[in-house]
């Protein structure tokens, strides 16, 4: 079976920067133009609004200026308004050469807003249509609202469709306006239209108010639309439009009688410079483009993956230029930290690893987010026992106040005998110290001089999940390092404290 071509319009830099807040300069513009067409691969770009402003005009000016040296003039489209050809007249200041020229898809829009008949809307758009075919333009035109006129007004629908069959236009697009359709609605639409005006080349445009953006544009697939209009990030006015990463992914598994031309492999690039550009964040479960899509978190997936792949599906994330992550916490298993640590190089006996993963649950449950960087710093930590342990510190408070000296209580067990004391400092840890030498006065121990101090966070980790500290101890004439991990930064010198009083 011959597939059928579906044509991909972005309307991110028009319909998308409906988003509140959310405004594009004339270079980002450029940038995004160039990016859409030359490496996502869209079939066409709707850039801007006619008559919006200055910067509007400079922003398209320099989109046509490129899109001309490369032959794509005719890719670039411009909202237009039924206004008697002012927005014509912008178009050819712009140099651009597809207008989409907005109109009342609705009885009521028509009625309420314009306060025209029929008649006297369709004699308005047949003078735009032929000026436009005089001037060289390319006629598209928008039906807004379309979606209530089927469900209220069809009658008009049909008549309105019935005068485009007439008219020199070369796509007819059918917004969503306000997202209120279902997809079993946007089915029966298109396939009663489709089926009434076979050779009018029909789009489709889908909103998210219902979050059924995705599911429609399926459906409108499925009737037989010739296009689809989507945004990057589903960025677009309320809840925005249907999402171009995730309407990519479902055409391309489960809608096998069209083709389309987009490279997968740019969409998760392409997001995250829209996102950059708008400030608007990507929530990180966001299908095909969020930053935890392909993250197993449970260790029992992370086992079946190295056990024939049983926790993957279609959605590899090599498709769209990422990769599979392994997440590190309290739901880990040893298989999540196994593939962690096969993407490191390192490798660790059954006893070592159990150890591992217990601490890696420990950090879990304290709520703190480990990453593969901290590994290392992890494995040094946990390994680092080559003692027999003899001190331990049982307990510690430790207190900060405003115009108070810091203070500690602390509880060091040595040899099974618990020993207890409290001593202020200039510092948390300084009290702590001076609490411990108490101890070791008592028992007559020498304990030994600390010559360097050093805190540091694993090079490269994005987490907040570890500190080390790094304690260089002095002890007749010898040095002694010492390490602890923690998320606490005092904390973590307790730890290496408590190392440096076994090792002695």
């Amino acid at each position: 079976m011959k597939k059928r071509y579906l044509e991909i319009m972005d309307t991110t830099l028009r319909d998308g920067e409906q988003t509140s807040g959310v405004s594009f300069t004339a270079s980002e513009k450029l940038t995004l133009a160039k990016l859409l067409l030359d490496e996502l691969k869209v079939d066409r770009i709707e850039v801007a609004s006619a008559r919006v402003s200055e910067g509007e005009l400079e922003a398209v000016q320099q989109i046509t200026e490129w899109a001309a040296t490369k032959d794509l003039l005719d890719q670039i489209e411009v909202l237009t308004f039924v206004d008697g050809g002012v927005s014509l007249k912008w178009m050819e200041k712009a140099g651009a050469k597809s207008q989409n020229l907005l109109t009342k898809g609705s009885l009521n829009h028509l009625k309420y807003q314009l306060k025209k008949t029929p008649k006297e809307h369709f004699a308005d758009i047949a003078k735009i249509f032929k000026s436009g075919e005089q001037k060289g333009i390319i006629n598209n035109i928008y039906l807004e609202d379309w979606s209530n006129g089927m469900r209220n007004s069809k009658a008009y629908v049909f008549e309105f469709l019935d005068f485009l069959a007439t008219q020199p236009v070369k796509r007819v697009l059918l917004p969503d306006t306000l997202g209120i359709i279902t997809y079993t609605e946007t089915f029966d639409f298109l396939s009663e239209i489709i089926s009434r005006h076979p050779d009018m080349h029909i789009d489709f445009h889908g909103h998210n108010d219902y979050d059924l953006g995705v599911a429609n544009i399926m459906e409108a697939v499925k009737a037989g639309c010739h296009g689809l209009h989507l945004t990057v990030n589903g960025m677009g006015e309320r809840a925005g439009n249907a999402p171009m990463a995730s309407a990519i992914a479902v055409i391309n598994d489960f809608l096998p009688e069209v083709t389309i031309n987009v490279n997968e492999k740019a969409l998760f690039k392409v997001s995250k410079l829209v996102s950059a550009f708008t400030g608007v964040g990507i929530p990180s479960n966001k299908p095909i483009v969020g930053d935890s899509v392909f993250t197993q978190t449970a260790g029992i997936h992370a086992d079946g993956d190295s056990k024939k792949n049983l926790y993957f599906s279609d959605l590899m994330p090599e498709r769209f230029g990422r990769k599979r992550k392994y997440a590190l916490g309290k739901m880990s298993g040893k298989a999540n930290i196994q593939k962690n640590l096969q993407e490191l190089g390192l490798t660790l006996n059954d006893e070592e690893l159990k150890k591992v993963t217990a601490r890696i649950i420990e950090l879990g449950d304290k709520k703190e987010r480990v990453t593969k960087d901290d590994l290392p710093y992890i494995i040094s930590d946990v390994l680092d026992t080559d003692y027999q342990q003899k001190v331990f510190v049982k307990s510690y408070v430790l207190t900060h106040a405003k115009g108070l000296q810091p203070s500690t209580t602390l509880s060091l067990e040595i040899n099974g005998k618990t020993y207890e004391e409290n001593a202020s400092g200039d510092g948390q840890y300084d009290a702590f110290v001076n609490a411990l030498r108490k101890i070791y006065k008592l028992l007559q121990l020498e304990l030994p001089n600390l010559v360097n101090y050093a805190v540091r966070i694993p090079p490269g980790s994005n987490s907040d999940a570890l500190c080390e500290t790094i304690i260089t101890w002095e002890l007749n004439g010898k040095e002694l390092i010492s390490r602890g991990l923690d998320s606490d930064q005092t904390v973590s010198a307790i730890k290496a404290t408590e190392k440096m009083l076994n090792i002695i």
